[in-house]
């Protein structure tokens, strides 16, 4: 039951489970948590966005 819950551009409330996943391989950013299990989670109201970092090509995943 693994990978992405929440897409980008769509809508969460705090608490939604946004990426399930077993290691860091998307990275929390901006008002969004990172559990003990590596879960990603929002910690306020507001849109899932999804990023790239051109020099290190890790994905970032913030809420706006």
């Amino acid at each position: 039951r693994l990978g992405v819950k929440v897409f980008g551009g769509t809508y969460v409330k705090k608490g939604s489970i946004i990426v399930r996943q077993r290691g860091t391989r998307i990275l929390p950013y901006t008002e969004v948590g990172l559990g003990s299990d590596h879960t990603i989670y929002a910690l306020k109201d507001g849109y899932v966005q999804f990023h790239k970092n051109r020099h290190t090509s890790k994905t970032y995943v913030s809420i706006i």
